[in-house]
C-alpha cells in the first residue's frame, strides 16, 4: 500500500515520517526557538525544562540541538523510559560512561557523579542528560535528579541535563515540593503549535522533500488539518498522510476538503 501511494502521488520517498536528518526539518518559529534556547541551557551546562503537548516536537527539537554538538567534546545520554526508577536512571548514565553499575543506590549516586565529573575532567567531554517523558517522573526521581546536580558544593556543573515533558511537568516542579529543585533551573521553553501559515507551510516542506513541489493540499484542507491538529507537527503528518490516502482512493489529483474530513473521520473518529 505505501509503494502504492508514492507511485500514484509520485513520491520518492513516503512524506510526513519521523525519519528525518536535523538538517531537513521545518523550522517553524517555535521549533528554532526551543532549539536555541535548548543549545544555550548546555552551552551554559544548565538543567533546562521543555514542555509541550503531545506531538509538539519536543524530542525533535532536542535532537536538533544536540545534533550540532562536537562528539569529541560532548557524551549525550538519552532516557527514553524515566518510569524506570531514580537507580534506574542511574544505572543508565553509569552503563552509558562505560560502568558496571552499583548495586546499593546511595553507593550507585556516587558512582554516577563521579562518572559524570571524570567525563569531563579526565577526558574533555561534557555528558549532557535529555530525560524524555520527564512528566512520568516521581517525586523520588525528582529529588534524586537534584542531587544529581550537587558538585563541587554548588561551584560547578560536571554535566548538562533536559528533562522534556508534557505540562503536567511544568507545574508539577512549581509545587513547593520542589522548590530546590525549581530554584536549580536554567532555561524553561513551552513548546507551541503552529499558527496556520505555518502548518501551510510544513505541509509544503514535507510534500517537497518527497519530490513533489507543486500545491497537492487545496487551501480549505489545510485549513482543515490545522484546526484539527491545532498546529501539533505529529498530529499535522497523521491526518495529511490519512489525506493523501483518501484522496488516492477517490483517484484525485490533489487533496480537498472532503479527503481531509475523510483523515479527520479516519483518525478522530468523528
Amino acid at each position: 500500500m505505501t509503494h502504492d501511494l508514492r507511485s500514484y502521488w509520485g513520491f520518492g520517498i513516503t512524506p510526513f515520517g519521523k525519519e528525518l536528518a536535523p538538517s531537513q526539518l521545518h523550522r517553524h518559529k517555535a521549533h528554532a526557538e526551543a532549539v536555541a534556547r535548548v543549545s544555550w541551557c548546555i552551552r551554559e551546562r544548565g538543567l533546562g525544562v521543555l514542555t509541550g503537548e503531545v506531538g509538539a516536537g519536543k524530542t525533535v527539537a532536542a535532537r536538533t540541538a544536540v545534533s550540532g554538538l562536537d562528539p569529541s567534546r560532548h557524551t549525550v545520554i538519552y532516557i527514553g523510559n524515566p518510569t524506570v526508577g531514580g537507580t534506574g536512571i542511574y544505572a543508565q548514565i553509569a552503563t552509558a560512561l562505560g560502568a558496571v553499575p552499583k548495586v546499593h543506590r546511595h553507593a550507585l549516586i556516587a558512582q554516577a557523579q563521579e562518572l559524570l565529573a571524570a567525563e569531563e575532567h579526565e577526558r574533555g567531554r561534557l555528558t549532557v542528560l535529555i530525560v524524555d517523558e520527564a512528566h512520568l517522573l516521581d517525586a523520588g526521581q525528582l529529588e534524586d535528579l537534584r542531587l544529581l546536580t550537587n558538585a563541587e558544593m554548588d561551584s560547578h556543573a560536571p554535566f548538562a541535563a533536559l528533562l522534556l515533558g508534557q505540562p503536567t511537568l511544568r507545574r508539577k516542579i512549581r509545587l513547593g515540593a520542589f522548590a530546590a529543585l525549581d530554584q536549580r533551573i536554567t532555561m524553561r521553553c513551552t513548546l507551541a503549535g503552529m499558527t496556520a501559515e505555518e502548518t501551510k507551510a510544513y505541509i509544503g516542506h514535507h510534500l517537497g522533500l518527497a519530490g513533489r513541489s507543486d500545491a497537492l493540499f487545496s487551501d480549505d484542507a489545510t485549513a482543515l488539518v490545522h484546526q484539527v491538529s491545532r498546529g501539533l507537527p505529529r498530529a499535522v503528518n497523521v491526518l495529511a498522510i490519512q489525506a493523501l490516502t483518501a484522496a488516492w482512493a477517490k483517484g484525485q489529483s490533489m487533496v480537498d476538503e472532503s479527503a481531509a474530513r475523510a483523515a479527520v473521520a479516519e483518525v478522530t473518529g468523528e
